[in-house]
């Protein structure tokens, strides 16, 4: 990857907490706890999930710079999801979102090309590195901004 690629893909990654906040702005408590559907997630539900994505992101990326071949381990969403009280306020979440993001944008700006090759070995996947982590959290946020979107739509249209 070039470092035009990795400028755009870390500016992408910078925007997603604004994405995120624009498309959860004006909505109503009831909206944002809404599912679309059975087994879908409501808006609370996807920033409870951004969370809990963003932290384990923070945490692979500290291994894969820090560690030799670190083994990158994979979690369940949907057992996250029902284990870890979605119901709940979503403030706490959409900060820990938030900060767990800047925090680790600041390191993407100071990397050496040599970190940029570092990898590891993801548990589902296999080989795991920086690089690749760029291209999957780089964009994460942009598509639950517009899953958020989609299910605030839903609840307004019931």
């Amino acid at each position: 990857m070039d470092q035009a690629t990795r400028d755009q893909l870390i500016a992408k990654y910078k925007d997603g907490y604004r994405q995120v906040s624009t498309a959860l702005n004006g909505a109503s408590a009831k909206e944002l706890a809404v599912k679309p559907a059975p087994g879908k997630w409501s808006a609370v539900d996807v920033v409870h999930h951004l969370a809990d994505s963003e932290m384990t992101a923070a945490i692979r990326l500290r291994r894969l710079l820090a560690e030799e071949n670190p083994r990158i381990e994979a979690y369940d969403q949907d057992r996250f999801a029902g284990a870890l009280y979605y119901d709940r306020p979503l403030d706490a979440s959409l900060q820990a979102f938030r900060y767990a993001r800047e925090s680790t944008a600041e390191i993407l700006s100071r990397l050496t090309d040599a970190q940029w090759q570092r990898k590891g070995t993801h548990s589902e996947t296999g080989a795991y590195g920086v690089e690749k982590w760029l291209e999957t959290y780089a964009k994460h946020a942009a598509n639950h901004a517009d899953q958020i979107r989609r299910a605030l739509e839903s609840a307004r249209k019931k």
